[in-house]
C-alpha cells in the first residue's frame, strides 16, 4: 500500500495540517493539504500546502520568502491530521502568518474583555512582505 492511501482525505480530498516550530514547539498555523501537496511536501522537504481559496498548490514563502524546511511529517492516530515540524525561514524569529507574526495563533481569549486580544508583536508590516 502507497503511504499516501493510508491517509484519511475529506470528501473534497483534504486532510489538514498543523506545522510546529522545530525546537520550540510553537505552533505556527493550520493549513489543508491535498494528495500532491504531501507527496511534494515529502518530495522536496519543503511545505506546501493547498489553497482552497486560490484552487492550487500554494508552496509556503513563494511570496512571502518565508519558506518553511520540514524536518518531520507525522501523521495523528486517526490517520486525518499531518503534523509538520519545521523550521520557519525568511525572517528571525520566522514568520509563519500573513500577519506578519511568528505564528498565526497570536489572538488570546480575555475573559475580562469577553474578548480576544493580540498578545504577539507583528514582526515586519505585512504591506511590505506581499506585493
Amino acid at each position: 500500500m502507497n503511504w499516501l492511501d493510508e491517509v484519511k482525505w475529506d470528501a473534497q480530498g483534504l486532510v489538514p495540517v498543523i506545522a510546529q516550530e522545530q525546537g520550540s514547539n510553537d505552533v505556527l498555523m493550520f493549513a489543508w493539504m491535498n494528495r500532491e501537496a504531501l507527496q511534494k511536501t515529502a518530495e522536496l522537504g519543503r511545505a506546501v500546502y493547498y489553497s482552497r481559496s486560490r484552487q492550487r498548490l500554494w508552496f509556503k514563502g513563494e511570496e512571502s520568502g518565508h519558506v518553511q524546511t520540514v524536518h518531520d511529517i507525522r501523521l495523528d492516530c486517526d490517520n486525518d491530521v499531518v503534523l509538520l515540524k519545521v523550521t520557519q525561514q525568511g525572517h528571525e524569529p520566522g514568520i509563519a502568518c500573513h500577519t506578519g507574526r511568528h505564528s498565526c495563533f497570536f489572538q488570546q481569549y480575555d475573559a475580562d474583555k469577553a474578548g480576544w486580544t493580540a498578545v504577539d508583536p507583528v514582526l515586519k508590516d505585512p504591506e511590505s512582505i506581499y506585493k
